[in-house]
């Protein structure tokens, strides 16, 4: 699961072992509050399900997502909960834009957007703040999930061109809350957890929300069982009638040894295996432990109707121990990139304890409005300072023998630390500027840029192979809007996203430990949306090209290989969704079809005009819900999920086949000796359909991942 090469291994890694962003700056709070004669911050607390959803994640948090230029989905708390979601992985179901990327049960989540996969260190945010996410994060405390689609400049200094992912925890509520939740899944996992909120003081000055979650982890995949703690706390204080001071952390620990990948057996793509396999089985095999702290402190300050600052801090505290009995390649046929021809392959005892990802983030933000006659600005200024240090220990990758795929064979361990790690650290500024022009009531045009200052430095766990950089990066967005009508808005814009690359430490490289040129991404939309009481849709067309990179040269004796840029993958897609409320019946679907193709591809030209790895063509996501009228209370709820075709190896010549999921549920509100109850039965793949769900080509190997076996899920919530 991890890039376990050690003569493949950069210093800036694509790999789950040695990554991080960085993020850090004493931003203080040190504005005494201003006393505004008529501006009121009231704090968000979301009941239901709602037509205007939320999406701080656009940078334009003040405005509904209906008016802003952008494609983005809000996954809300009842969602989460109706679906029985734990983990982001779960919430592709949402979104046909959204879909797996390298998503092992057991361990942390790998997403794809617009057929770009997102970056663990780069491309994740919570409450707005830059984090890490090479670790388990929890659902039980987050009050939503957005997501944003398309190239992300403006929001990150760097990152993936797919776009973003901003957790938003729960926050605390007006009114007395009081949740217990249990559920059951097949073969005995059982969760536990509690939702406490509501406000205390003199007029409800201090507001809380607890959230505490326990579940024994017994999933239907053999030899995966674990547990997982979550303990978080948010409060609030209204320290008058315009500031407001919100403090919250959670503390989350899972540990659960993780499903290791299938692949290929030879040049055959096997027959779907029995998802409840696990190769990760020795005897010796540990679980691999993920320990989290993150928090954030933030300070609102109304200056007057029309402006207000924040100031936010954020920490995040990670402790990995990983372990996995991990299959790789085939020796015996010379094939490092897939499992032998008779099923056989090389086993490995990878073990990386005590890896520590610290980042600290904090930002300073200004917003209002600036009125010049008929023109509205609504101009918003922020600073971001962020540092990461990450420190790891030497790691074993040992040989211990030849597996099977039946899971039969037994190998010994070797536990030998024997490679070395990357230790890294980074510091990052970055300055954002944007502003959103109203020329009338109908067309607005939007304007944005953000400027990064970075510097990184990594070397190895034994102090050899130092390198270090610095880059200023400047990425721009505009865009247009314009009302055709109160409920419909058309729109067009054009920005650039950032990522930044060095070559391998390693000998084999002429240009090891240095930077490459940034690779710059551009990413042209135009989209019409539009929503009314019952109605929520959008279309969206865009197209997206990013800058590719590659090894050049013979790359088998010291100084032959060069890294350098290589063609670029261009994403043509469309995006087609709505939600729709009507009577009894709630609808709401998407559709994806995507041409993604590598082109100006040099070093390897065979490449140019194939379809990306893991990449389908089109992706369809469907729900319908209907609450039954002979019985008040009840609701009846279907799911399809249908992905097409994917590319298994770079030229094509092997192909994933498509495949089509369903899913229902029978949820019921009552009351039970007069607290209100809410029944949840769920079934996922109805039919306990076997298909290979995707096919990740990561750390130089073919993986191949089924879908999940038939799974059923009772659960009772009751609000005391």
């Amino acid at each position: 699961m991890a890039n376990h090469s050690p003569l493949a291994r950069p210093h800036w890694p694509h790999s789950r072992i040695a990554h991080a962003i960085a993020f850090l700056g004493p931003l203080g709070l040190f504005a005494a509050p201003a006393q505004a004669q008529e501006a009121v911050l009231k704090p968000v607390t979301v009941t239901g399900r709602s037509m205007v959803p939320a999406a701080d994640v656009t940078g334009f948090g003040d405005l509904p997502l209906r008016d802003i230029p952008v494609s983005a989905t809000t996954v809300t708390r009842q969602q989460i909960d109706a679906s029985g979601a734990r983990r982001l992985a779960d919430l592709t179901q949402f979104d046909s834009s959204v879909t797996d990327a390298y998503n092992a049960p057991g361990y942390w989540d790998f997403l794809s957007i617009r057929g770009f996969t997102l970056d663990n260190r780069f491309n994740y945010r919570r409450e707005g703040l830059p984090i890490s996410a090479e670790t388990t994060i929890p659902l039980d405390n987050k009050e939503r999930v957005e997501i944003l689609k398309g190239t992300s400049g403006i929001q990150a200094g760097t990152s993936a061109p797919g776009g973003l992912v901003n957790y938003v925890v729960k926050r605390p509520t007006d009114f007395d809350l009081r949740e217990v939740k249990l559920e059951a899944t097949s073969r005995a996992s059982l969760l536990g957890a509690i939702d406490l909120g509501g406000r205390f003081g003199a007029d409800g000055r201090f507001g809380y929300r607890l959230n505490a979650a326990h579940e024994r982890l017994r999933p239907l995949v053999r030899n995966a069982d674990g547990e997982r703690s979550l303990m978080a706390l948010a409060t609030d204080w209204r320290l008058g009638r315009d500031s407001l001071l919100e403090a919250e952390f959670e503390w989350s620990r899972k540990s659960q040894a993780s499903q290791t990948g299938f692949s290929l057996l030879g040049a055959v793509l096997p027959e779907p295996v029995d998802p409840r396999r696990n190769l990760n089985n020795q005897p010796w095999a540990k679980p691999s432990v993920f320990d989290a702290f993150t928090g954030t402190l933030r300070f609102s300050q109304a200056l007057n109707a029309d402006w207000r600052w924040t100031a936010q801090l954020g920490t995040q505290r990670l402790e990995n121990d990983d372990f996995t009995a991990f299959p790789f390649g085939c020796s015996s046929e010379g094939n490092f990139d897939r499992f032998c021809s008779d099923g056989t392959f090389d086993y490995y005892d990878f073990r990386s304890e005590n890896e520590k990802r610290r980042q600290n983030a904090a930002t300073l933000n200004l917003k209002g409005k600036v009125t010049t006659g008929a023109v509205v600005h609504d101009l918003s200024i922020g600073l971001l300072a962020g540092k990461v240090r990450n420190r790891f220990e030497k790691q074993a990758f040992n040989w211990v023998g030849v597996g099977h795929i039946d899971g039969s064979v037994v190998v010994p361990a070797d536990p030998t630390l024997a490679y070395e790690s990357t230790n890294r650290d980074e510091r990052t500024v970055e300055l954002s500027l944007q502003d959103a022009i109203r020329w009338n009531d109908r067309f607005t045009t939007w304007l944005g840029v953000r400027h990064t200052r970075l510097h990184r430095d990594s070397v190895l766990t034994d102090g050899s192979a130092a390198t270090a950089y610095d880059q200023r990066l400047t990425t721009p967005w505009v865009a247009a809007s314009y009302k055709l009508s109160p409920t419909v808005m058309a729109y067009a814009s054009h920005g650039q996203g950032m990522e930044s690359e060095v070559a391998p430490a390693n000998p084999l490289y002429g240009n090891a430990g240095r930077p490459l040129p940034a690779l710059k991404s551009r990413q042209t939309e135009i989209g019409i949306k539009g929503q009314t009481a019952t109605l929520r849709w959008n279309a969206a067309l865009f197209d997206i090209a990013r800058p590719m990179s590659a090894n050049a040269g013979a790359c088998d004796l010291p100084g032959t290989c060069t890294r350098q840029a290589d063609g670029e993958a261009r994403h043509r897609g469309l995006e087609l969704s709505a939600n729709a409320q009507t009577g009894p019946w709630t609808l709401d679907g998407g559709l994806t079809l995507l041409d993604a193709k590598r082109q100006g591809a040099s070093i390897d030209p065979t490449l140019n005009g194939k379809q990306p790895i893991n990449v389908p063509s089109r992706i369809v996501r469907a729900g319908v819900a209907y609450r039954v009228a002979a019985l008040p209370g009840l609701t009846v709820e279907g799911k399809a999920s249908h992905e097409g075709g994917r590319s298994v190896l770079p030229d094509e010549s092997i192909m994933l086949p498509a495949w089509t999921r369903f899913d229902a549920a029978l949820r019921y509100e009552t009351k039970v000796a007069g607290t209100a109850t809410t029944w949840t039965l769920g079934i996922h793949n109805i039919s306990d359909k076997r298909y290979w769900k995707e096919s990740p080509y990561q750390f130089g190997h073919v993986y191949l991942y089924p879908g999940a076996p038939r799974t059923f899920r009772l659960s009772v919530t009751a609000a005391l």
